[in-house]
C-alpha cells in the first residue's frame, strides 16, 4: 500500500479522518457510493470540501492510487467527484486507480478550487 506522504491526515480540530496508518490485514475495505443526503450535518460537508481540496491539490488531475487513503471518506465522494481511473477497476484493492472527475467535483464543491478552503494558504 502506497502512503500518500503529505496528503493530510484529518480535518484539522476534528475527528474526520482522511488518511489510514497500515493496511488491513483483512484486506482493503470495498469503496462504495455513498448517498449524501440534503440533511447532512455542516461538519460532514465541510470534511467532504476539505478532503476534495486536498485530493485536488496533492493530485490535481492525475490518476492516483487509492494507497493509505481513508475508504469511508473516499466512499462519500466515490462514484460522482471521485471516479475509477482503470477499467477494470477493483473497488477492494489498495493499488486502485482513482481520478477526479473536475467538472463535477468544481460543482459541487467550488470552494475547494476557488482558494477559498481549509487549506488555503497551507501544502495540503
Amino acid at each position: 500500500m502506497i502512503k500518500h506522504r503529505g496528503f493530510p491526515s484529518r480535518l484539522p480540530g476534528t475527528d474526520y479522518h482522511f488518511t489510514i496508518r497500515r493496511e488491513s490485514r483483512e484486506g482493503a475495505t470495498p469503496l462504495k457510493r455513498r448517498e449524501r443526503f440534503a440533511d447532512r450535518k455542516a461538519a460532514d460537508r465541510r470534511a467532504d470540501a476539505a478532503f476534495m481540496e486536498a485530493l485536488w491539490l496533492y493530485f490535481g488531475e492525475t490518476p492516483f492510487e487509492r494507497g493509505n487513503l481513508d475508504a469511508g471518506r473516499l466512499s462519500w465522494l466515490f462514484g460522482r467527484e471521485i471516479i475509477a481511473a482503470e477499467d477494470p477497476f477493483d473497488p477492494e484493492s489498495y493499488d486502485a486507480l482513482l481520478r477526479i472527475d473536475v467538472a463535477r467535483a468544481q460543482a459541487a464543491f467550488p470552494e475547494a478550487f476557488d482558494g477559498s478552503g481549509v487549506w488555503e494558504g497551507r501544502s495540503a
